[in-house]
Parts: C-alpha cells; sequence; structure tokens
C-alpha cells in the first residue's frame, strides 16, 4: 500500500522555554524563571543545536520559522537578532519567508516591538486569551485586559502588519456574553488572524489536578457558535477549526503542520518531523530540561527521541490535522506526503463518506459540517494504537 513519498515544504520550530510563572492550563514544554533568563547561552545553544539540523534539512529551504514557549518576548531585541542571524548563516532561508515570534502582554515594552521588527520578526502571535480581568487572573495571567489592548496598539504603531491574537473560550465561569466581549475587543483592534480555541484540561497541568467548573457542553456549544457568527461578519473567514483569517493573512507556518509538512526543531523539548527521499518519516524530539539542552546542545544526545512514522501509522497522522482545515485537502497531496496509496485509506474513508462524515468527493479529502462537530469519532475510524503526538505551537 505504498506510493511515492514527495517531501513537503519545510519549516523550523524554536523553542524558548522560560515565562514569568506557568499558567494553570498550560501543557507546553514551559518552566517559571528563577533567577535570571541565561539569554546568551541558550541563544548559543540554539545555534549549535541549528547546525546539526542542517543536515536534516539536506538543502532544503526554511520556508517559515515559528519562535514559540515558554515566552519568547522575554528574550531582548538584540538575542533575537543573534539568533534569526545565526539561522541564516547556518540553513537556507528563503528570502520571503515567515517569521513569527509568540509575545505576551505581560512582559512587552512598547520598545522591543520595533527591535523584533529590525531583527527580522515580521509576524506577531500575542497571547491575550481574554480581555477579561477576573477571567485573567484564574487563568493565572500576569497581564490585564488593558495591558493587552495596548501591546496590541504599540505593535502596530511599530510596523508589524501581521499580528495574530490568542483567545481562549470555555473559560472558567465565563458567560456567553464575557465570551462574545473578547471577541468584539479583539476584532475592535483590527486584527487581521485570530485563533479562538477552547479551554482544555490536559493532563499534568494544575487545572487538570484541581478542575475548575467548566461551561457544560450545552453552553460550550453556544458560546462557539455565537462567536463564530460574529467574527465571520467582520470578513474573518475560519480556515481551521480553532483558526481565522482575513484571506492571505493564514498562518503558513501553521498549515504547513495542518498538511503534514516537516518541520526542524532547535530548542529544550522541540518536536521535530522530517521526510527523508527513500520513503521514510521520522518524528524527533529534543531534551525537555534547559540545563541539559544546553549542555548537549549540537551533539547527538541533544536528541532525546527518535522515532519512524509507520505506513500503517501514517493515514490518521495526516488526517488528525488536514481534516481540520475547513476547506479540506486534495486527495493527490495526501498521498503525495504519506507515500501511500489510496488503498491505505480504505475502507474508513469510503465508509465516512457514505455517513456523511466526509464530502463525497474521490478527489478531495474535507471534513462536512457534521464530520467537523463529530470529528473526533471521524478520526477514530482511522485509529492506531501510537505513541504521544507532537508538542506543536500554533498561533
Amino acid at each position: 500500500m505504498s506510493g511515492v513519498l514527495t517531501p513537503p515544504p519545510l519549516g523550523l520550530y524554536v523553542h524558548l522555554p522560560w515565562c514569568v510563572q506557568k499558567c494553570p492550563y498550560c501543557d507546553f514544554n514551559s518552566h517559571a524563571l528563577r533567577g535570571d533568563l541565561p539569554e546568551s547561552d541558550y541563544i548559543g545553544a540554539l545555534l549549535r543545536d541549528a547546525e546539526g539540523e542542517a543536515a536534516r534539512a539536506n538543502g532544503r529551504t526554511v520556508e517559515t520559522i515559528f519562535i514559540g514557549g515558554g515566552t519568547p518576548s522575554l528574550f531582548s531585541a538584540e538575542a533575537i537578532t543573534r539568533l534569526l542571524r545565526g539561522l541564516g548563516e547556518r540553513l537556507p532561508i528563503a528570502a520571503n519567508a515567515e517569521i513569527t515570534l509568540e509575545a505576551n502582554p505581560g512582559t512587552l515594552e512598547a520598545g522591543r516591538f520595533k527591535g523584533f521588527l529590525d531583527a527580522g520578526i515580521n509576524r506577531l502571535s500575542i497571547g491575550v486569551q481574554s480581555f477579561d480581568d477576573a477571567h485573567l487572573r484564574r487563568l493565572g495571567r500576569i497581564h490585564g485586559g488593558g495591558e493587552a489592548s495596548r501591546a496590541v496598539e504599540a505593535a502596530q504603531r511599530a510596523g508589524f502588519e501581521r499580528i495574530n491574537l490568542d483567545l481562549m473560550h470555555g473559560l472558567p465561569a465565563q458567560s456567553g456574553g464575557e465570551a462574545l466581549a473578547d471577541v468584539e475587543q479583539a476584532l475592535a483592534l483590527g486584527i487581521r488572524h485570530l485563533s479562538h480555541y477552547q479551554l482544555t484540561l490536559e493532563p499534568g497541568t494544575a487545572f487538570h489536578a484541581r478542575p475548575p467548573t467548566l461551561p457544560d457542553e450545552d453552553r460550550l456549544a453556544d458560546i462557539e457558535a455565537a462567536c463564530a457568527e460574529r467574527i465571520a461578519e467582520r470578513q474573518l473567514q475560519r480556515y481551521e477549526v480553532s483558526a481565522w483569517a482575513v484571506p492571505g493573512e493564514e498562518c503558513r507556518h501553521n498549515l504547513n503542520y495542518w498538511r503534514f509538512g516537516d518541520y526542524l526543531a532547535i530548542g529544550a523539548g522541540a518536536h521535530g518531523k522530517v521526510s527523508q527521499a527513500d520513503g521514510r518519516i521520522q518524528r524527533y524530539s529534543k531534551l525537555r530540561m534547559p540545563r541539559q539542552y544546553q549542555t548537549h546542545a549540537g551533539t547527538p544526545p541533544a536528541t532525546a527521541e527518535t522515532r519512524p512514522v509507520t505506513m500503517a501509522e501514517r493515514p490518521l497522522e495526516y488526517l488528525m490535522n488536514a481534516l481540520r482545515l475547513t476547506a479540506g485537502v486534495p486527495m493527490n497531496e495526501a498521498l503525495a506526503r504519506t507515500g501511500l496509496t489510496r488503498d491505505a485509506f480504505e475502507p474508513a474513508l469510503s465508509e465516512a463518506r457514505e455517513q456523511a462524515l466526509l464530502v463525497d468527493d474521490p478527489a478531495w479529502l474535507q471534513a462536512t459540517p457534521h464530520g467537523q462537530r463529530f470529528l473526533d469519532d471521524l478520526l477514530s475510524r482511522f485509529l492506531y494504537v501510537a505513541p504521544g503526538t507532537a508538542e506543536v505551537r500554533s498561533g
């Protein structure tokens, strides 16, 4: 059931793991900063790591870079400048590469935005989560709603044309009106990309250990529908389950991820995926603890785990992200990026179409509105027993 694998576009994920404090809902590899930020040493480790990633790139051009965390905006503009210059010396990076930096309003000084822009960052992803001060306190955020608005406005004044806002809904004790107010405030700021996702209680987080009371399923559905309607009224189009954008403003890095693209990984706990010309696909991750990572960066022990994506795993590995895209993907792309034949997706593919979970078009893979609503059920038809999925930042 194997076909011909065509290497997809290549991105780069860079992980900066420190935060001022750990949020109770966060399951990413982030660490509360204790003492001084080891800025210079960590950037040096990232650049040593990038030298090793050049072999994995195998001459391919990096089309997108996403600097996530943690809170990357804790790092100075000078450090980000050194990082991007060093990456350009070690990896072939496209002249028009999309380069995103995650930022939190509570760690930003207005003067840093121009420095980030001058360093080469051309897209900001600002973790607002809510504009409601009471909800922000419950989420463990260190900024207030007014501070969040001022951060967006300062980024716009500095010259950033591409800005994403992260908003959560389904917060503890959140009403539908409060969720709509958050959306209204985001839209009033003139943003052209919005990540709007439901709060979930992930294993290993403080919220999972001590769960807050969240809205029930019916209220969650009402909140999501009302917010979706309001966002669509402002000419942002839903292109992924939790992502909205003015046409042309979609996040290229995340689109590559959702379409089973490849991405290199540097930084503590960063995950990567690389397709080989011989048909192999590998996922890998770096050491999670920052101090250990810095010690071993640039050497083989810095890679904590490498595992192949087997032929049996590839249908679900592909569909679990591609079917989140509202427009779906061409069937030919699925075959090229997985190295499979159409038979490898059967009989689940035909059954899903018969049950109106997928659009009835053999040339296209697209969930119907019913399939989007019951996406977990749809994906379960392609289920296999597999290790944990990669931790990849979106926004």
